[in-house]
């Protein structure tokens, strides 16, 4: 019955796998990126849970467009079980610093798929996850800019609250500053 499946997908077994260990990154990282939400909520930092609400519904739809690629492909999409999310953190900046790790991390399981993917000649992978690539460019990019505010403003006095506040026009000032280049390069 196994091979007859393998013969309806134009899926390589090792790429299916990885994918398949994409989309439980992808699901980790929405949860975890939901309990910093949570965390930052609970703590008064309004604008940094509204920021990492939006990016754990944006991990979410990455798990969702790797998991349909797999479906789309004829291969065998798992649903991911996630556990052991970290609901308690030291402070804001040990939050953001996660994020980045996360975010690095991310990146690195993304250049291994498109390695297996190129091992395989499934070029059809390889090019779907071309969007991941740019994405992360992004993805790192804020998240760094976030850690880096703690440095530049400090945390004391008021600047936790600059801080906060400083995480709602981050994320705006790269999507525009990235809509530019887009435009410019057409």
């Amino acid at each position: 019955m196994k091979n007859i499946v393998r013969m309806k997908t134009s899926l390589v077994e090792e790429v299916e796998q990885i994918l398949n260990e994409q989309v439980k990154m992808e699901a980790n990282s929405s949860s975890k990126y939901l309990a910093m939400a949570s965390w930052c909520q609970q703590r008064g930092f309004s604008n940094a849970g509204d920021f990492l609400m939006i990016q754990a519904g944006e991990e979410r739809n990455h798990m969702l467009k790797i998991f349909n690629h797999i479906l789309d492909r004829g291969g065998v999409a798992f649903s991911p079980e996630v556990s052991h999310i970290t609901h308690e953190f030291a402070n804001l900046r040990e939050v953001f610093e996660i994020a980045l790790e996360q975010e690095i991390a991310v990146t690195h399981a993304i250049h291994r798929i498109l390695d297996v993917a190129r091992k395989a000649k499934d070029y059809t992978t390889e090019y779907f996850m071309q969007w991941f690539i740019n994405e992360q460019i992004e993805e790192e990019a804020v998240a760094r800019r976030i850690v880096e505010l703690f440095d530049v403003i400090g945390e004391e006095g008021q600047g936790l609250y600059l801080i906060d506040k400083e995480i709602a026009t981050v994320r705006a000032a790269f999507a525009a500053a990235n809509a530019g280049g887009a435009e410019a390069g057409a």
